[in-house]
């Protein structure tokens, strides 16, 4: 049992068994260089490469790895019909490491049951592919907290729901504004709680969800077919609305700003918070610091601390703070952090974080 604080990663994390992996990818030259930074990590060991879906099938079957990284576009078997074999018989956590060009397709990915997606810079064989070293390097530390058992149960309970039409109530004292920080897991896990709650439901929320540039903004414009509430990627100077849902955008901080009877948005440069972007510490911050307490603070899975240290800021200011339980995230890094800072009022399962929602706002 190591501990392993790897140069590239931002995280350290306890690993006590080797990680093998199966590295997926019709490129050589990707399959090469994957498999160079993946060796890179003490305690992992690329145990076989696979050139298409049917390929990856045999070897997973024979290898059984505890972790498999899939390009979604290859000849004879594409990504998406090999991972629906994977989840339906052996699950195992998957990564994919996709082009830019595959858009929409990472979160048909994530639907069907891989953990994280990564972007190749480019489409064509460069050493710019090392780009994403830092990231895939995190990524596989954090698989031995990674609980796959619950993506196996999220994948089998869900099911379309009608949302119920929420109550007419006054304003009074309810919160302003629902803020949300999440990670590994957490588009799936957005997905659902904007699904649950009610038609009507008018209190604004605010997401940061760690993903890359250009993504997010696709992100939103999937999580509208599964709601009530309008969702949209956040622009610089956005005014903040009712019933919408504003994602923060990948390489970038959200932040609000009061201005008279307004809640203004706004982007902030990266290096506010390097660690993360977008950073749920920042993005909590500036709502303990404008909006006078009358919010919710809520922690979804996801590796690291992101969201503890708002969370305590919003704390102070008497927001009410929830943490997506152990029971149901996929990685209880972020959740586990901020239940242990002691500010957490509410430790939930996934599927009753809109239900207290909809309590918090009446």
């Amino acid at each position: 049992m190591v501990f392993i604080p790897h140069p590239e990663s931002r995280i350290t994390y306890l690993i006590h068994f080797m990680i093998n992996v199966l590295v997926v990818d019709d490129s050589a030259f990707s399959r090469r260089i994957i498999t160079k930074i993946l060796e890179s990590i003490p305690d992992v060991k690329v145990v076989e490469t696979a050139t298409d879906g049917q390929d990856a099938l045999k070897k997973v079957i024979r290898t059984r790895p505890d972790l498999i990284t899939l390009d979604l576009e290859m000849p004879l078997m594409d990504g998406f019909t090999f991972l629906r074999w994977v989840m339906n018989n052996m699950p195992t956590p998957v990564i994919v490491v996709s082009a830019q060009e595959a858009d929409e397709n990472v979160f048909k990915a994530m639907d069907l049951g891989a953990v994280d997606f990564l972007v190749k810079p480019t489409r064509h064989a460069s050493m710019q592919l090392e780009e994403i070293k830092a990231d895939l390097i995190e990524k596989v530390l954090a698989i031995p907290l990674l609980k796959m058992r619950k993506i196996k149960e999220r994948l089998q309970s869900e099911e379309t729901k009608a949302p119920s039409v929420a109550p007419v109530t006054t304003a009074g004292d309810r919160p302003r504004v629902i803020c949300i920080a999440s990670s590994t897991g957490g588009p799936p896990a957005i997905q659902t709680i904007l699904s649950e709650l009610p038609k009507g439901f008018e209190v604004p929320i605010l997401v940061a969800q760690h993903m890359p540039p250009a993504f997010t903004a696709l992100f939103a414009e999937r999580l509208n077919k599964y709601t009530s509430m309008v969702v949209k990627e956040a622009a610089n100077e956005d005014v903040l609305q009712p019933s919408t849902v504003y994602i923060a955008p990948g390489g970038k901080h959200l932040v609000v700003e009061k201005r008279s009877n307004k809640y203004i948005l706004l982007h902030k440069d990266k290096q506010l918070d390097p660690k993360y972007s977008p950073s749920a510490n920042v993005l909590f911050s500036s709502v303990a610091d404008e909006m006078d307490g009358r919010a919710v603070g809520t922690v979804l899975t996801g590796m690291g601390d992101d969201g503890r240290e708002g969370s305590k800021k919003l704390k102070t200011k008497g927001a009410v703070i929830i943490a997506e339980s152990e029971q149901t995230a996929i990685i209880f890094g972020m959740p586990q952090e901020t239940i242990r800072a002691g500010v957490v009022d509410h430790i939930l399962p996934l599927h009753e974080i809109a239900r207290q929602f909809t309590t918090l706002c009446q």
